[in-house]
């Protein structure tokens, strides 16, 4: 059987969600996720974007020891250095380096010939070649590009260098049968493709990202790239839980191995879905909650009979248990820690500390605790803003009725020490608590998505909100869970304030180690 490498790129493409913004410590967790998922290839950030990026893509090149972490750059010579710097001290450094190959971004994006592009490619490559073991070069646009054109600057990039070729559908434009045809075509007319691997990367516009990233492994590719939950730019990536469990089922049509560990689709798609508040539609396949959820009486039916006749996947496969029903009030803290390691979580003795008070605070007030309640507070401690000087809830007091105007009454300590206190009106409960406590904040705020969800079943449900806004300029998400919605809406904001002061310091630290060095 031929093996293909899967090459995830949440943290990067999937990050450019209109409205994602993850922090450094998401990102890790995120990462470190994603290498118990057994991805090959991790590519973590785009380094030259931001100094945050740069950053975050360093801290997980030193983390991440099983599986290859790369980073985006243009096709320039300050991209390429600056993604070295990021990854330099990874266990398998390598680059993905791109230029666009299309007619219509040649012309009208880059300005530049086809001579120019060629040349462009080879040079950078070259330059990348003397750092980088691992170097892939991506025609940007190569789904609308002509063959022949792709055919000569792939020959010449894989002469300069380049050890995987991508040939990404940019703009989900391509059908199966064009894009399997692309690889083919390729795959018989470069000399000297036998040097490097082939690599797809399949966006989702028309709905045919998981369709033709198989048919470009039928067609010689041995690289899939794509993202947890095909999250991504516009209408996003391939999924590639999709393509794993795809793969898996059909063996007997796709005679393919990867390293992935079906067992941990679950959590990785909970884990991406809860840092980057996109939630998973119930109808999305292999991870949607209605995956293997069946009303129809003829469906359940035959599923009692025998799980086969309408359930292909089963739960277990992709790491849902059957009955996730956990610990209660009268569990201890042996119990509490070996709980969660088998969750996969791995915290410190004062984050277990915390962990544990805040489990026994849930079971004084929740009959039931379940593994998404022990999930949602277990991901808020491990990825909780620490070190920092922030705004912390004192109280808050909200008095609503259907004759009155609602007005919240807020109490905060601020990032300087000083309890400050005010009230404020609204329209209703959640406006009036958001009102006050903008009022209380000096950075200046505009709110522009909320969100509310529900942690489970049943009234005594945990409330998760998410929220994003612009604290000073600067776009950024947060989120918040309490058993209380407006607690919980209160913790988001603070929360999504918060992120920016510690994003604000992470920088200011990098840049003064920086200038030391």
């Amino acid at each position: 059987m031929v093996h293909v490498n899967i090459f995830d790129t949440t943290l990067r493409d999937g990050e450019q969600s209109p409205g994602v913004n993850l922090n450094q410590l998401e990102k890790l967790e995120i990462a470190r996720q994603l290498e118990k998922f057994g991805v090959d290839i991790m590519e973590a950030g785009f380094p030259a974007s931001s100094q945050g990026d740069f950053e975050a893509v360093r801290a997980i090149a030193r983390s991440i020891k099983n599986s290859s972490v790369t980073g985006l750059a243009r096709a320039t010579k300050s991209d390429i250095d600056i993604a070295w710097d990021a990854l330099k001290d990874a266990a398998e450094p390598r680059l993905h380096v791109f230029l666009a190959t299309s007619p219509i971004h040649m012309k009208y994006k880059l300005f530049k010939t086809p001579e120019e592009v060629i040349q462009t490619s080879v040079d950078m490559v070259s330059y990348a070649k003397q750092r980088f073991p691992h170097i892939e070069w991506s025609a940007e646009d190569a789904s609308r590009s002509d063959l022949d054109f792709l055919v000569k600057i792939i020959t010449k990039v894989i002469d300069a260098g380049a050890t995987v070729i991508n040939l990404p559908d940019t703009v989900g434009y391509a059908t199966p049968a064009e894009y399997g045809y692309m690889f083919r075509y390729i795959r018989e007319n470069v000399p000297n493709i036998h040097k490097a691997s082939l690599s797809c990367h399949c966006h989702d516009d028309l709905g045919m990202a998981v369709a033709n990233t198989l048919a470009a492994i039928e067609n010689g590719v041995t690289q899939v790239e794509g993202t947890i939950n095909g999250i991504g730019e516009r209408a996003g990536n391939a999924s590639l839980e999709e393509v794993a469990v795809a793969l898996n089922i059909r063996k007997d049509k796709y005679p393919y191995t990867t390293n992935l560990v079906l067992k941990e689709i679950k959590r990785t798609s909970d884990l991406v879905s809860r840092f980057t508040g996109m939630i998973v539609p119930g109808n999305k396949a292999v991870v949607g909650k209605n995956a293997f959820a069946h009303e129809s009486g003829i469906h359940q039916d035959g599923v009692l009979k025998n799980t086969l006749t309408y359930e292909i996947i089963t739960p277990e496969m992709v790491g849902i248990q059957s009955n996730d029903l956990v610990l209660g009030k009268h569990s201890g803290r042996h119990a509490f820690k070996d709980k969660i390691e088998t969750m996969g979580f791995t915290l410190s003795a004062e984050k277990l500390q915390e962990a544990f008070t805040a489990f026994k605070q849930l079971t004084d007030r929740k009959k039931e605790v379940t593994d998404e309640d022990l999930f949602t507070i277990l991901t808020d401690i491990q990825t909780a803003v620490a070190d920092i000087k922030k705004y912390e809830l004192v109280a808050f007091q909200v008095h609503y009725g259907s004759a009155n105007l609602p007005t919240a009454t807020v109490a905060l300590n601020t990032p300087e020490g000083v309890r400050v206190e005010t009230a404020r009106t609204g329209s209703g409960s959640v406006e009036a608590l958001m009102n006050t406590l903008e009022a209380l904040i000096k950075e200046e705020i505009h709110l522009t998505d909320y969100k509310l969800n529900s942690v489970g079943q049943g009234r005594d449900a945990l409330a998760e909100v998410h929220v994003k806004m612009t604290v000073d300029g600067t776009q950024v998400s947060g989120r918040g869970s309490a058993q209380d919605v407006l607690e919980a809406s209160a913790k988001a904001f603070l929360n999504t304030v918060n992120r920016v002061l510690f994003n604000t310091k992470a920088v200011a630290q990098a840049q003064a180690e920086l200038a030391q060095a």
